[in-house]
């Protein structure tokens, strides 16, 4: 009789290994940090900028200064639509990515009006080496970045946009090209803190200062924005499942700064 008990213990502790690995391999594993911008020059990172090859940094657009990373335009005689983003060199799948931002009082004139106060991290990108010289905007997702432009007046930051891609919010694919946040309205020259949570093709969640403020999921090919892009790499409905960073410079001075990530 005495051997019941410890036959069913024994079954118990087996029964209770086997749910813990379970759980295991349902959970993501989250890695070290690993530090994108090492502070002092742009080692890992590549411009492409509209209307230049990839690789141009027209004018010095981005530039360390201060241990950041800063979108200057005091080398431009007018903006010209010359979109730009600096891509990290590697894609990412499911990751954690945190940067901290903030704007400058340099604005380009002849920009869109609605960069002013504007810029942004694109994630979940077509490579750098795909996108076309006179393509304006590079197939991906946008975790978009504001600053207060009128007194009193909210302005969110740390929303979506998606040039060339759709997402599902609340249930359903969203045609606006970009949603807004729950986040809070910050005057241009604060630095603010921004987060990513993405799990590939599933979850996203924009985070700013700690706070969740915006979730969607299912990032995939599709919409419209992009403009003159190769229609090879536009396949709508395809599942966005890994991309490249790329940080963006519209006509607006912005400084980005203690950019890391570690994978999930």
């Amino acid at each position: 009789m005495k051997s019941i008990p410890v036959l069913f213990s024994i079954l118990i502790l087996f029964s209770c290994q086997k749910a813990e690995k379970e759980q295991l391999a349902t959970e993501p594993i989250e890695t070290e940090w690993q530090v994108l911008f090492n502070g002092k020059d742009l080692s890992g990172w590549t411009p492409k900028i509209h209307h230049h090859e990839v690789g141009d940094n027209y004018a010095n657009t981005y530039r360390v200064e201060d241990g950041a990373i800063v979108v200057n335009y005091d080398g431009y005689e007018k903006f010209e639509d010359r979109f730009g983003h600096l891509f990290y060199e590697k894609p990412f799948s499911s990751y954690h990515l945190s940067w901290e931002y903030r704007f400058t009082d340099q604005f380009m004139e002849d920009a869109p009006s609605y960069t002013y106060r504007n810029s942004g991290v694109m994630f979940h990108s077509q490579a750098p080496v795909t996108i076309l010289k006179e393509q304006d905007w590079p197939i991906s997702v946008e975790y978009q970045m504001y600053a207060e432009e009128k007194e009193g007046e909210p302005r969110p930051t740390g929303n979506m946009c998606s040039p060339g891609t759709d997402v599902v919010f609340e249930g359903k694919i969203d045609e606006r090209h970009c949603i807004n946040s729950s986040g809070p309205t910050f005057q241009w020259d604060q630095w603010v803190k921004a987060e990513l949570i993405v799990y590939g093709d599933s979850i996203v969640h924009h985070l700013v200062n700690g706070d969740t403020v915006l979730t969607y999921s299912n990032p995939q090919i599709g919409g419209g924005v992009a403009n003159r892009f190769d229609p090879a790499i536009k396949v709508d409905g395809t599942p966005l499942k890994s991309g490249y960073i790329g940080l963006q410079s519209e006509g607006q001075g912005v400084m980005f700064r203690e950019i890391k990530i570690r994978e999930l």
